[in-house]
């Protein structure tokens, strides 16, 4: 069901249909961390390079060559900053462009079922401003795990596995179900969510390929959502 879904998902990012919104969606994506760059590094330098001067004007001049690793160091700290800013990125474009995304997933692949109803525009928008910050409290805890041996990388996974399964997949179920029973269906299905944003988070660790995280998170859970009910739907029959 899973891999199926994902499956589906990456058929569908570069087909003729889909190329308005994928080169929106790349388009704005980019937009975001270009911007997300310049601002952790005018940030950095506020804040870290007055230290920084001090300390290498501090140090003898044969120690001069500390100047550069603290430089090259630095450059290694903006660049982790802005890998742990592609999920809440991913999260806000998401919520932009899930219903223009889920409109054609339906419309090609179940177009005998009932087609899903957006979510009323400030509601989307309030879900998407609560998922941004919800993503990134959850990737500075990452980011603090980092430092924890044996965790590290892991919690970067896992963090990221378990919120954008959660909010990808109720976005694409509150489509079709009230918000509340949206949650209950992904309560009921949590640990296939789970695995399922785990695909997520490994598919926006992919560099280049991540700028399409957000494209392939919604249609992922797109087509997962359609499998989930239909099993529910067949369990209850029987």
């Amino acid at each position: 069901m899973i891999f199926a879904s994902a499956r589906a998902a990456a058929g569908h990012l570069f087909r003729p249909e889909f190329r308005s919104v994928l080169w929106k969606s790349l388009g704005l994506t980019l937009l975001l961390l270009i911007g997300a760059w310049f601002g952790l590094r005018a940030i950095f330098e506020a804040l870290a390079w007055p230290f920084m001067d001090q300390m290498v004007a501090s140090l003898p001049q044969w120690a001069g060559w500390v100047g550069l690793v603290a430089g090259i160091l630095a450059s290694i700290g903006l660049a982790i900053g802005l890998a742990l800013l592609i999920a809440p990125v991913t999260a806000m474009i998401a919520g932009i462009f899930l219903d223009d995304v889920a409109e054609l997933v339906e419309k090609e692949d179940y177009p005998s079922d009932m087609p899903g109803k957006p979510l009323p525009t400030v509601r989307s928008f309030v879900l998407s401003v609560k998922f941004f910050g919800v993503v990134i409290a959850g990737n500075i805890v990452a980011l603090l795990l980092l430092l924890v041996p044996g965790i590290n990388i892991m919690a970067f996974f896992m963090v990221n596995g378990y919120l954008l399964g959660r909010e990808f997949f109720e976005f694409a179920a509150m489509r079709f179900h009230p918000e509340a029973d949206a949650k209950a269906l992904r309560t009921n299905n949590a640990g296939t969510v789970f695995l399922a944003g785990l695909v997520i988070a490994g598919f926006m660790a992919i560099p280049i390929l991540n700028l399409l995280t957000p494209l392939f998170a919604a249609a992922m859970m797109v087509h997962l959502h359609k499998a989930v009910a239909r099993r529910d739907a067949t369990g209850r029959r029987a």
